[in-house]
């Protein structure tokens, strides 16, 4: 039981009332212990009234005085004469004086609880004053065993009504926190336990209902756990099932351009200068449509390969890329320029950096054909001591909201209408794979600016 909340609340609660009673006790014994005290004064007091009233009174009458009064001898103290009046013989000389006059309460709570821990019976003296100012103080002698016996009395009553207190509240706690507390949590828990057998299902998301404050906003956060969790297994199911349609695309269309690389081979023998022009363009673009089915296989088997660096010369890398983006821009009035320092070469892998800069400057096109205005990619490079840095500069109308919000998510990150993101999350993980990334430097209404930062080290760690 000690294992639950409720159980655990239950004993603590029980704990604290009992702590409470004690700090109450204390005082309370103490309280008793000078009540019982000022009664044997009063009832002497009274006894010796009967003194006054005759001076000679029998000795069988004394003895009852004093039983009733329950003391030994009486004294009492009239216009500065001390005058026993009562008295009989004691069973023990006296131990000890008490003057509760001027008493404290913290001394009466030490006299008190020495008298509860002291089993022996003592004969004591009490002193107080007399009721209504009849006289200037009086004095008893008692025997502490029934002071004793009549405190453990009232101590047990008051430790029994503490109990009887302490286990009605205790359960009155149990059963509140129960209702307001453990039951919700419990429904909490059972939503999560449902929920963990079938993350897919939307309907077994958590509804918040509660009404406490902080178990309400526990519900709304798992809510959104839930939900985001749910919508993530539902993007990479999808996304699983598109990677094995992809990859087995990719399968067959690897064969065929296999084939073609075989009439290119023939078509580079051709005499024709056109030809002999644009065959080695032809046969660079179907090499690298191999690679790429290649890479889209080991992606498929969640392996991005790691990059083979060599010494490439980037302004010839560069050239490539817009030769093949102007035959695509046609007749369209855009500018493809580029400032890249002659021999300058960097540490890469030839075939992933082309892919990258391939898809900023397709992106940066295809920007500013859907704009129908004309415009302006130029592609510029610089060097620093421990960096290559290539940027991309466009003219074109800046990236959504949406598109800077989620850059480089795949499926968000979308630079257009109806794109997908997925080049600019390859390229991402294609550089960092070199060691260095890809960075947004700004996007507004005049164009867009992203930068490749390649580490002179080559790949992190080499």
């Amino acid at each position: 039981m000690l294992k639950t909340l409720s159980g655990r609340f239950l004993f603590l609660t029980i704990i604290f009332v009992m702590l409470g009673e004690v700090l109450i006790f204390v005082p309370s014994v103490a309280r008793f212990r000078e009540d019982y005290l000022l009664s044997r004064l009063e009832r002497a007091q009274i006894a010796s009234l009967t003194l006054l009233a005759d001076d000679m009174i029998d000795a069988e009458l004394e003895a009852e005085l004093l039983r009733n009064a329950e003391v030994y001898n009486v004294v009492l103290r009239r216009d500065e004469i001390r005058q026993l009046m009562l008295s009989s013989d004691m069973p023990a000389p006296i131990q000890a004086t008490f003057d509760l006059r001027n008493a404290t309460a913290m001394q009466l709570i030490m006299d008190a609880m020495h008298r509860l821990f002291t089993p022996e019976p003592e004969v004591i003296r009490v002193i107080g004053a007399p009721v209504l100012e009849a006289g200037l103080l009086i004095e008893v002698t008692i025997w502490t065993k029934d002071l004793r016996n009549a405190m453990i009395d009232y101590g047990l009553t008051i430790l029994i009504l503490s109990a009887v207190i302490s286990a009605f509240t205790a359960s009155l706690l149990f059963f509140a926190v129960r209702y307001i507390l453990v039951r919700p949590i419990k429904g909490v828990v059972g939503y999560m336990q449902r929920y963990a057998a079938a993350p897919e299902d939307a309907r077994r998301i958590i509804q918040p209902s509660s009404g406490v404050v902080e178990l309400r906003e526990a519900e709304e956060a798992l809510q959104m756990l839930q939900t985001e969790l749910t919508a993530a297994l539902r993007q990479k199911e999808r996304l699983a099932q598109l990677g094995g349609a992809v990859a087995k695309v990719s399968h067959d269309l690897r064969n065929i351009l296999t084939s073609a690389q075989l009439f290119t081979d023939r078509i580079e023998m051709s005499e024709d200068p056109t030809v002999k022009r644009m065959a080695p363009k032809l046969v660079n673009s179907i090499t690298r449509a191999v690679h790429l089915c290649e890479s889209t296989l080991a992606f498929g088997k969640a392996e991005e390969p790691a990059p083979r660096l060599t010494s490439v010369d980037l302004a010839e890398l560069v050239s490539d890329v817009l030769d093949s983006e102007r035959l695509a821009v046609g007749d369209f009035d855009l500018s493809l320029s580029e400032d890249i320092p002659q021999h300058m070469t960097v540490m890469a892998d030839a075939e992933q950096l082309h892919r990258v800069v391939s898809n900023l400057v397709r992106n940066a096109r295809q920007a500013i054909v859907a704009t129908a205005q004309p415009g302006e990619i130029l592609l510029e490079a610089r060097e620093t001591d421990s960096h290559w840095v290539l940027a991309v500069q466009d003219t074109g109308p800046g990236l959504p909201p949406k598109a800077k919000e989620h850059l480089f998510q795949p499926f968000q990150g979308g630079m257009r209408k109806g794109g997908t993101g997925l080049g600019l999350a390859i390229s991402a993980e294609l550089i960092r794979g070199h060691g260095g990334d890809v960075t947004l430097k700004h996007s507004d209404e005049t164009g867009t600016r992203f930068e490749i930062c390649l580490p002179k080290g080559g790949v992190a760690g080499i």
